[in-house]
């Protein structure tokens, strides 16, 4: 990579840290959109958890008294389930596989019958959850609004929902360098300074979004959330109907559209 696209990558990675921190959501899906862009799927997916790990493992260390360990097990758990049966198939999605389903992945939080309503303090909801989220961490790079909507549907403050998010997040993506550093055929690797840059420029995004997550008032800050999830909603439609245009149109044009138009919704 020439410094001038580090530079800009470790911008995108203070910014959509903050976002992440703020919010608990929106910055990991902006961050691979931007790294399927210009990355192969395997190299942009080893970056993103890089970058994943060090921005929810600093928020994690941050705010490690909020987490709820009793919603953090079963989602382990089915993590692992789902991790160790997508291992034995070894697959890896092309470019604009992973584009489309990065697309769709608003309408699963969508799927689920109105009057459920999900609570991630039940072992049973937090295992399947887990392997879904992990299903979706392999295919996409970020489990989206699927472990938002768990979240957001329990009793958890806004400091345990960023808190135990978290470091559930961990766990995905330290399982996602894994299987595309070490279980897939075309495994891949990152450079070690550019890994450093981007775990130096996680932690500053989180730390700034620290100082906004302290101020107290958790009734506005749900109904953020619950406005950034739906503004995922749209940037999911967006995606959707493009891929709908004529072949001719460049893959790497819709890339970029898919990225411009999750930053000017979210």
């Amino acid at each position: 990579m020439s410094p001038l696209l580090i530079a800009a990558l470790c911008l995108t990675m203070v910014g959509t840290s903050f976002l992440s921190g703020i919010f608990g959501m929106a910055g990991g899906m902006i961050l691979v959109g931007v790294l399927l862009a210009m990355l192969p799927v395997p190299e942009a997916m080893m970056l993103h958890g890089v970058t994943q790990m060090a921005s929810n493992g600093w928020r994690g260390l941050l705010w490690w008294r909020y987490v709820r360990w009793g919603a953090v097990t079963p989602y382990i758990l089915g993590c692992a389930a789902a991790l160790l049966l997508w291992s034995l198939w070894r697959y890896v999605p092309s470019k604009p596989a992973a584009l489309l389903m990065l697309g769709l992945t608003p309408f699963l939080a969508r799927m689920a019958p109105a009057s459920y309503r999900p609570n991630p303090e039940s072992m049973r909801q937090g295992a399947i959850y887990g392997a879904a989220c992990m299903t979706l961490i392999l295919l996409t790079g970020v489990s989206g609004p699927l472990i938002d909507t768990f979240f957001l549907g329990g009793k958890l403050d806004r400091r345990e929902i960023v808190a135990t998010k978290a470091v559930c997040q961990i766990f995905g993506h330290a399982a996602k360098l894994i299987y595309f550093g070490a279980v897939i055929d075309q495994a891949a690797s990152v450079d070690p300074i550019v890994a450093g840059l981007a775990i130096v420029a996680s932690m500053i995004g989180t730390s700034l979004a620290a100082k906004v997550l302290g101020q107290p008032d958790h009734h506005r800050h749900r109904r953020i959330l619950r406005r950034a999830r739906h503004a995922h909603d749209r940037a999911g439609r967006a995606v959707a109907a493009a891929r709908q245009e004529p072949r001719s149109a460049s893959r790497r044009s819709t890339s970029f559209d898919y990225i411009s138009t999750l930053l000017l919704t979210t």
